[in-house]
């Protein structure tokens, strides 16, 4: 990916105060793309084939622009556990959206592990997020997954477990 590319992508993020400078259809425009769902689908396979992490990143912004589906899932899910990038919570937000059991244990994982660049986050939001992923997602596995965490040695995943099984009555 160049610069001019990264550049034209990153338009498309939303800052506080500020629309976007880019467009979507500049995007399609630009990577001569009729679809931008296959697009950043093709973008997040040429990241993992790479292993690029601004190519991740890149990715992530064309799939939340023009919608993230199940055709993602089987990249997210090796992103999840991936070691080489540093988007882990936007992959976990991905999957969340999806809201469905062939994610479970990705977003199990997702609370185990704590990457190296993550290290200094005490709030744990990697994990919390895959806990709230989890707590959206339909079905005996995500509910058995957020039942095991409940037995966790940190204190802020047990307590975002019990909040969902307490949601998940409701």
């Amino acid at each position: 990916m160049t610069p001019e590319q990264e550049d034209l992508i990153l338009s498309l993020v939303t800052y506080p105060g500020r629309d976007p400078e880019g467009t979507p259809e500049q995007v399609l425009r630009h990577f001569n793309a009729k679809d931008g769902h296959t697009l950043g689908l093709d973008l997040l396979r040429d990241a993992l084939h790479q292993r690029g992490s601004v190519a991740v990143e890149m990715a992530l912004i064309v799939g939340f622009t023009f919608g993230i589906t199940s055709d993602y899932l089987e990249e997210l899910v090796e992103l999840c556990s991936a070691d080489w990038h540093h988007k882990h919570e936007d992959v976990v937000s991905a999957i969340g959206k999806l809201h469905t059991s062939d994610a479970v244990d990705a977003l199990y994982q997702a609370t185990q592990w704590v990457p190296g660049y993550l290290e200094f986050d005490d709030s744990r939001a990697l994990a919390t997020k895959a806990v709230w992923a989890l707590g959206k997602t339909p079905g005996p596995e995500a509910q058995q997954a957020l039942v095991r965490l409940l037995t966790s040695g940190d204190e802020i995943v047990r307590s975002a477990a019990m909040e969902q099984i307490a949601r998940r009555k409701e």
